[in-house]
């Protein structure tokens, strides 16, 4: 996958201020499609160095992805990744395999960030991101219930993230 010719794209989707149309670009380029996503919209910027998607919609529904305008000033790497973490949020919110458990839907996410299993066409972050991304991962494998079924569930995964932090 070439991603000076993608990054080419997304300056003239920016350039005619196509933010949705170039969301929508990555999420086919990058195979993140899913039939329960309802599309893009619009969320308010936080600060120009910092960026926030939501998947937005009822467990069961289909589900919108809410995107700052400003998203594309970011590192394409960042940006496909973080992307991909709103797409499972979609996936997970399908009514065929809905993920109940908040902590578990933000685990995988995190996880997917990390090793792309799911979306393998999605590109590595910087060790810094993987650092900051297995750091959250760790966060919501705490938040489940100590000795839980859930922790039992993904304890080999936790190992794996916590052996890809160490090895950084």
């Amino acid at each position: 996958m070439n991603l000076e010719n993608i990054n080419d794209h997304l300056e003239a989707y920016k350039n005619h201020d196509q933010i949705i149309d170039a969301a929508e670009f990555i999420i086919s380029t990058f195979g993140l499609e899913h039939e329960n996503f309802a599309g893009f919209g619009f969320r308010p910027e936080l600060e120009p160095d910092r960026m926030l998607l939501t998947a937005e919609g009822e467990i069961g529904g289909r589900q919108m992805v809410m995107i700052p305008k400003n998203l594309f000033d970011f590192d394409l790497n960042l940006v496909v990744n973080m992307l991909a973490h709103e797409m499972l949020h979609v996936r997970q919110k399908a009514p065929e395999n809905i993920v109940e458990d908040k902590n578990e839907r933000e685990f995988q996410a995190y996880y997917e960030m990390l090793f792309h299993k799911v979306f393998p066409q999605v590109p590595e972050v910087s060790d810094f991101h993987k650092k900051f991304f297995g750091g959250k991962a760790l966060e919501y494998y705490k938040r489940m219930s100590e000795g839980s079924e859930l922790q039992t569930k993904y304890a080999e995964q936790k190992l794996e993230v916590e052996n890809l932090i160490n090895s950084l």
